[in-house]
């Protein structure tokens, strides 16, 4: 087959620069376009404009939270089909169960690998790419 995941213009929404860093080589590395945000209010911006094909949430932010962040996103029709990863340095039930609830599709817990990054992004990037 010709289509494979690559190509996917993906956003890395993290307060932590870090992460945000660590992602986007990964994301890169497997071939993607990569769009960063460091909060909620700048990630909407970056949807609207953008239209990425995938979205990683950071749960624990300032301003708007990931979870207030993905409700928005889900609630616009333009956007509500779009894959929304949730990042989280807790491993809880409760946050996995929470982030389902506001639209997200998976969790990832942080630190994440670059296997375990570019694994999601092949799962639900596959899926959304077949829409497009």
């Amino acid at each position: 087959m010709s289509i494979t995941s690559s190509g996917l213009k993906v956003l890395v929404i993290d307060d932590s620069n870090t992460i945000r860093r660590s992602a986007e080589i990964f994301l890169k590395q497997g071939g993607h376009e990569v769009l960063l945000a460091e909060d909620g209010f700048d990630a909407l911006a970056k949807v609207n404009d953008y239209q990425p094909n995938l979205i990683f949430c950071d749960i624990l932010m300032p301003r708007l939270d990931g979870y207030q962040t993905c409700a928005i996103i889900k609630r616009n029709a333009r956007f509500s089909d779009v894959p929304i990863v949730m990042l989280s340095s807790k491993d809880g039930v409760f946050d996995k169960a929470r982030g389902r609830m506001v639209g997200s599709q998976d969790y990832l817990t942080k630190p994440f690998t670059k296997d375990q990054l570019l694994q999601t992004v092949q799962e639900l990037g596959s899926a959304k790419q077949g829409v497009a």
